[in-house]
C-alpha cells in the first residue's frame, strides 16, 4: 500500500495529529489529564471562584461519565489484527503478541512474544513486523512517557522459550522491515529527525546493526518500508519539496541499496512494486500534482515512467493498493466525498469509477491485505460514524460491507458538504455534521474544526468525542482550508509560505458562511485545533476575535516566527519549506510575522482559550506557548481596564494554560488520563457557551 500522506512523511513531525496507536485498541488514549483546576481570569472574589471552579468540577465529572458509556458503546469494534502473513494472523492482547493459523478450522492461538517483565511491563506495543517465512517478528514499543524514540524487540516468532522473550532490544527505532528471516533493516529518531538506515543480521554469532544509508541533507528525512509484495525494501528520503527512493533485494539484502531516481527540487514520489515492475506516484502530472506511473525495474528512472492514470483536477489523491490485475487508487473528489478508481494492469486506458457512501470522510486499508487478492478489503468511517469494513471488487466493480459493528447510522444524523467563498474568490469546501434539522440549526451550539497545514486533510476519523457531541445537539464543522491536502497538491501549495495567511482567510469564510447560513451564531461558536492547526486558529483570534466565544488547542504551534529564528530547535531546518526562513530570506520574516499568533496580539476583547501543552513535548517549543499565554493575557487585562475605566461592561474571556507534566506532543497511552482531559475540554466549552450539561442548546452564550 502507499498513502499518499507519506509521500510527506517529512511533513508530519510537528504535524501529525496523534501518536502511533496501541495496535489493539481502537479507541486509545489521545489524550491526558491534570489533577489541577481550571482557573480564568472571570471571577470578581474567592468566593465567586470556588463557587465557579465547584461548578465547573461538576461538569467535568458528568462528562467522564458520558465518555465512558460512549466509549464502552463502541468498545467491540474489532481492530485488533496486528498483520497477516501467509499462514497466521497476528494480534495482541495484554501486552503479548499472539498467532492463529489461517487454515480453514484452525482456531489454535499460539502465543510469540510476550512483554512482561525485561523493563517493557509498561510499554505500549505499537506496530509488528513479521519476518517472510514467519520464523521471526520484531515489534515497537514505546516506553512511558517516551516522546522521542522507541524499542524494537526482535525474537523468534513461536520460539521454544516460554513465554517466549525478545532476543534483543534496539533503541529510538522509528521504522523497520525484515528482508529475510535473519535480517532486519531500521532507522533510528535521533533529535525528531531519522538520516540513517541500518542492517542488522541475526544469523550472526554477536548481532551488531551495519550501516546502510546516510542521509546528509539536513531537511531530508528518511524512512524504510518494504513492498505489499515482499520483494523489495525501499529506503525513502523525502524532504518539504523533494524526494528520493533507494531499492533493497529482500533476496539479496547484503548488496548496496539501488536508486530509483535522483532527487529533483520539486519532485516527490513513491514506488511500489509488482512482477518486476515498478508503480510510481509521482507529482508530475500538470499544475505538479500526482498522476500514477509505471517503469520496469531494471531501469527505474524518471525517462522510462508511462503515464497509466491521472486523476481530475482538484482530485486528491489519498492511497494506492496493488491487487491482482488492478490498481486501486482512494480519491476525495474536489466537492468533498471519497471514491475509488480501479486501473486495470493489463489496459490502464479502461478506468472503473466508483463513489463511495457519501457519509464516508475517511478510508483505511486492512493491515492483512495481500497483493494476490482480486478484491480490496478497507475502513471507512467519519467523525461521528465508527468504522465500517467494506470489500471492493475492481472486477465487478462492486462494494459490499462486511462488518458493520454499530449497525446503519440514524436516518437524522446529516453529512451535509458546502462551501465558502474565501477573501480572494477561492471556494473553500465545507462539512457540516448536524442532528437537528437545518431550521433548527440557528440555535445550535457549533464547533469548528481545521488544521491546514503540511498538504494533510484535517483529520475526519472516528471519534466518540465528537458522536456524543452531535447527540447531544451540536453541529460539527470541519473547514477545508487551503494548506491542507483536501484537494491535492496545488491545495497545499496555495497555503504554505507566503500564502499562509490564506488559511486564516479561509477559515474565518467557513465560520461566517455557515452562520449567514443560519447555522448557530458567534456567542454560541467555539473553534479547536491541534498542533500546527494551532497557526490559523491562533491568526483567526487576532483577526476576526468576535468572530468565536472559545478556542480549544492542544500542543498547538504559536510562535511561528520565534521557533524558525532558532536553527538550533529541532525541526526548524527540515521546516523551512513549510513556513519559510527568516534568518535568510526579508521575505519570508515579513510573512511569518504578518500572520504569526504570538507576535500579533494586540489589547482587544478575544474569546476565551484553553490551551493544552505538554512538558516533554520537543515538536512544539513551550517556550513559545508559554510566551503566547503570558501575552494573550496581558492584552486581555489591558483592554479589560481601558473599557472598565470607560464604564462600559464586558464578561471576561478565561485564558488557560492546562500543563501536562511529562506528556509529549502526542499525549499520553493511559486510556484514563485521556478520558479526563477530553472530560475538561468538554466542560470548557460547555461553560464557555453558558451550556447547561445536558443536550446542548439550552443555556445561553455569554457573548
Amino acid at each position: 500500500m502507499i498513502n499518499i500522506h507519506m509521500l510527506l512523511r517529512s511533513l508530519t513531525r510537528r504535524a501529525r495529529w496523534a501518536k502511533v496507536l496501541p495496535i489493539s485498541k481502537l479507541w486509545p488514549a489521545v489524550l491526558q489529564t491534570s489533577t489541577r483546576p481550571l482557573s480564568g481570569n472571570t471571577y470578581g472574589s474567592i468566593l465567586e471562584y470556588s463557587k465557579a471552579n465547584l461548578q465547573f468540577k461538576s461538569q467535568e465529572r458528568l462528562f467522564r461519565r458520558k465518555l465512558r458509556a460512549i466509549y464502552k458503546r463502541y468498545s467491540e469494534i474489532p481492530d485488533d489484527i496486528v498483520v497477516r502473513g501467509r499462514r497466521h494472523v497476528y494480534f495482541e492482547e495484554g501486552g503479548s503478541v499472539y498467532r492463529m493459523g489461517l487454515e480453514q478450522g484452525e482456531q489454535n492461538v499460539e502465543e510469540v512474544l510476550c512483554m512482561d517483565g525485561g523493563g517493557h511491563d509498561e510499554a505500549v506495543l505499537q506496530r509488528v513486523r513479521v519476518s517472510p517465512g514467519e520464523g521471526m517478528l520484531a515489534a515497537t514499543l514505546r516506553p512511558p512517557g517516551c516522546g522521542r524514540g522507541h524499542q524494537v524487540c526482535p525474537g523468534e516468532a513461536g520460539g521454544l522459550s516460554r513465554p517466549p522473550k525478545p532476543l534483543l532490544t534496539l533503541h529510538r527505532v522509528f521504522s523497520f522491515e525484515w528482508a529475510t528471516d535473519e535480517i532486519l533493516f531500521f532507522t533510528c529518531l535521533e533529535d525528531l529527525r531519522c538520516r540513517r538506515v541500518f542492517r542488522l543480521d541475526l544469523s550472526a554469532a554477536e548481532p551488531e546493526p551495519t550501516l546502510v544509508y546516510e542521509e546528509q541533507d539536513p531537511e531530508f528525512f528518511v524512512e524504510v518500508s518494504s513492498s505489499r509484495d515482499r520483494k523489495l525494501l525501499t529506503v525513502n528520503c523525502s524532504s518539504k519539496s523533494s524526494s528520493e527512493v533507494w531499492l533493497i533485494g529482500c533476496s539479496t539484502p547484503l548488496a548496496p541499496p539501488r536508486l530509483v531516481q535522483p532527487r529533483l527540487p520539486g519532485l516527490l514520489y513513491r514506488v511500489e512494486h509488482r512482477d518486476r515492475r515498478l508503480y510510481v506516484l509521482a507529482n508530475t502530472a500538470a499544475g505538479r500534482e500526482y498522476q500514477l506511473l509505471r517503469a520496469p525495474l531494471a531501469s527505474p528512472s524518471m525517462g522510462n515512467w508511462e503515464p497509466l492514470f491521472t486523476p481530475a483536477p482538484g482530485t486528491g489523491l489519498r492511497d494506492m493498493e496493488l491487487l491482482r490485475d488492478h490498481c486501486v487508487l482512494a480519491v476525495r473528489t474536489p466537492d468533498g466525498p471519497l471514491g475509488l478508481r480501479a486501473v486495470p494492469l493489463a489496459d490502464p486506458t479502461c478506468v472503473s469509477t466508483l463513489q463511495l457512501p457519501s457519509w464516508a470522510c475517511a478510508i483505511e486499508t486492512r493491515p492483512d491485505q495481500m497483493t494476490d487478492s482480486e478484491s480490496l478489503r478497507f475502513l471507512l468511517s467519519s467523525p461521528v460514524r465508527p468504522p465500517v469494513l467494506f470489500r471492493y471488487s475492481p472486477r465487478e466493480n462492486q462494494l459490499s460491507v462486511q462488518e458493520d459493528p454499530a449497525g446503519a447510522p440514524l436516518p437524522h444524523y446529516h453529512t451535509t458538504r458546502l462551501e465558502a467563498p474565501s477573501q480572494d474568490g477561492t471556494v473553500i469546501p465545507l462539512t457540516l455534521f448536524h442532528a437537528r434539522a437545518w431550521g433548527d440549526l440557528k440555535g445550535a451550539p457549533l464547533l469548528l474544526h481545521v488544521y491546514g497545514a503540511y498538504g494533510l486533510d484535517v483529520h475526519m476519523g472516528f471519534s466518540p468525542e465528537k458522536r456524543l457531541l452531535l447527540e447531544e445537539g451540536w453541529a460539527l464543522a470541519y473547514c477545508h482550508v487551503r494548506g491542507g491536502g483536501e484537494r491535492g497538491l496545488g491545495w497545499h501549495q496555495a497555503g504554505r509560505l507566503e500564502g499562509k495567511r490564506r488559511g486564516a482567510e479561509d477559515l474565518a469564510a467557513c465560520a461566517l458562511r455557515l452562520f449567514r447560513l443560519g447555522v448557530s451564531r458567534p456567542g454560541a461558536a467555539a473553534l479547536t485545533a491541534r498542533s500546527a492547526g494551532g497557526v490559523l486558529a491562533g491568526a483567526l483570534c487576532n483577526q476576526r476575535p468576535r468572530l468565536l466565544r472559545a478556542v480549544a488547542l492542544q500542543a498547538p504551534f504559536l510562535d511561528v516566527l520565534g521557533t524558525m529564528l532558532d536553527p538550533t530547535l529541532p525541526l526548524t531546518i527540515e521546516e523551512r519549506g513549510e513556513w519559510g526562513d527568516p534568518l535568510t530570506e526579508p521575505r519570508h520574516w515579513d510573512d511569518i510575522a504578518s500572520y504569526c499568533p504570538c507576535h500579533n496580539i494586540t489589547p482587544q476583547l478575544y474569546p476565551s482559550m484553553l490551551i493544552t501543552a505538554y512538558e516533554a513535548d520537543r515538536r512544539v517549543p513551550l517556550a513559545g506557548v508559554r510566551r503566547y499565554v503570558q501575552k494573550l493575557t496581558t492584552a486581555t487585562r489591558v483592554h479589560m481596564d481601558r473599557h472598565s475605566a470607560s464604564g462600559s461592561e464586558h464578561a471576561s474571556p478565561s485564558v488557560v494554560l492546562d500543563l501536562q507534566p511529562g506528556g509529549d506532543h502526542f499525549g499520553p497511552e493511559d486510556f484514563h488520563l485521556s478520558l479526563e482531559e477530553a472530560a475538561r475540554h468538554l466542560a470548557f466549552l460547555y461553560r464557555e457557551l453558558g451550556l447547561a450539561g445536558g443536550p446542548a442548546g439550552r443555556g445561553t452564550g455569554r457573548r
